[in-house]
């Protein structure tokens, strides 16, 4: 089960907020509608990982060597990074220009390059893949590009089915995260339904009257509320912002303020419809700003958030006239994915406030384990421990957290918390945005 799994961040922090972040043991299949689109969000994996000291394998089968180092810029300069390449004696043919990067360049590669000499012998890309492998310690992350490139060199569907059908379960079990590109229109749709069954995570990347759009087609072991909608987003370099995050030019977007200030409370839409009286399909439709609540109803929903009404139609609460926030309002908080019981959490200002840091009470009764962090988050975390015990562990390591230590993250997210002790755990947590 994923509850046992380690969660990752994927290097964008929308697609983490709407996936739910990444596990350990995903394989995430991209499919990309345009054969550009994948590529930013390939490098924002490459780079969380390589913060995290993370090994990441790049197979190559559409790139020379020379083309992808110019391709990754500086995240080619990183000791953790082998590249794979299945180009130089596949669609390069062995071509003494391609070869002649072997020859010139060995001296001044920022990074392993491994060259496989036959590999439209799939045989050969899986001993020289899995070999790698094998000599890397910690939690693996690959990326493939592509899975098209795969099946034009290897000429035919049924063995590009073969290498995927063998490969994804058996980099689940051996605890990576692996992104596999593939240009949809290339494909059967029998292919693309195979590969759909087998993958945990599929994503559709198009561009649709001139905007790009990312769908989730599937996110097994996750309760989402978006599959199969359309986000749209723009990117400019690394930086991926989706239309969600900018400010609104409408005088007020009602459902996007509903769907913040119910994530931030960590209820699902059918949660919400449940509390407010409503059915989820209101909810969701709400949302979609396809239709809008009653008025008792929209006050039935400001009463469980705990926000001001006023707040559905404005920006945020006006932060030169709040300085001090009354214990009254803090919020009950629940946190997705962690058992019920294991863990209680506060929302320490109100929802409807956004500022940089988000302060948290969280109380963790005696014995209790957390499989995963309390949060998916990018930026930088504080805690403080109030009072009582606190067991963390991180990659293979376990620490002890003791009443008055101070714990600090940068973008590491423990695989377990633990109160060893017998009393309540009591921790002044903040997120940093």
């Amino acid at each position: 089960m994923h509850s046992e799994k380690l969660r990752v961040a994927s290097g964008v922090s929308q697609l983490d907020n709407l996936l739910g972040g990444l596990y350990i043991g995903d394989n995430v299949v991209w499919y990309d509608n345009s054969g550009s689109l994948a590529s930013v969000y390939c490098l924002n994996f490459i780079q969380t990982s390589q913060v995290q000291n993370r090994p990441l394998i790049y197979v190559s089968f559409d790139r020379s060597p020379k083309n992808l180092l110019e391709k990754l810029g500086v995240l080619a300069q990183n000791n953790q990074l082998i590249i794979l390449d299945c180009f130089t004696y596949g669609k390069g043919s062995g071509s003494r220009v391609f070869l002649n990067f072997y020859e010139n360049k060995k001296s001044k590669w920022p990074c392993q390059i491994i060259r496989v000499d036959e590999p439209r012998q799939i045989n050969q890309v899986m001993e020289a893949l899995y070999g790698i492998h094998g000599t890397l310690e910690g939690e693996v992350r690959f990326v493939f590009e592509s899975l098209t490139g795969m099946q034009e060199l290897w000429g035919g569907e049924q063995h590009l089915i073969n290498f995927y059908s063998h490969s994804c379960p058996r980099l689940y079990e051996l605890n990576t995260v692996a992104y596999w590109i593939i240009e949809k229109r290339a494909h059967s749709a029998r292919l693309r339904a195979q590969i759909n069954q087998i993958a945990q995570v599929a994503i559709e990347l198009s561009v649709k009257r001139g905007k790009t759009s990312l769908t989730i087609l599937k996110a097994e072991n996750r309760e989402l509320d978006m599959i199969n909608k359309s986000f749209n987003y723009w990117s400019k370099d690394l930086r991926i912002t989706f239309d969600s995050e900018k400010r609104s030019t409408e005088w007020f977007d009602l459902g996007l303020r509903l769907k913040e200030f119910r994530t931030r409370r960590g209820l699902s839409q059918t949660e919400l419809a449940k509390l407010v009286g409503v059915t989820p399909s209101t909810i969701s439709q709400v949302e979609s700003n396809i239709i809008y609540p009653s008025l008792p109803a929209l006050l039935k929903m400001a009463e469980v958030l705990a926000v001001e009404l006023s707040s559905f139609f404005k920006e945020s609460i006006d932060m030169s006239t709040r300085m001090i926030f009354p214990s009254g309002e803090a919020v009950d908080m629940k946190l997705p994915n962690l058992p019920g019981g294991n863990i209680y959490a506060k929302l320490l200002i109100p929802v409807d406030f956004k500022p940089k840091a988000e302060p948290y009470l969280l109380e963790i009764p005696p014995k209790k384990t957390l499989p995963s962090h309390f949060f998916i988050h990018k930026g930088e975390e504080i805690g403080y421990l109030l009072s009582g015990k606190l067991q963390l562990k991180l990659e293979k390591s376990l620490y002890n957290v003791r009443s008055g230590d101070v714990i600090y993250f940068t973008s590491e997210m423990p695989s377990q918390w633990k109160n060893p002790g017998p009393s309540t755990a009591k921790l002044l947590w903040i997120k940093i945005k």
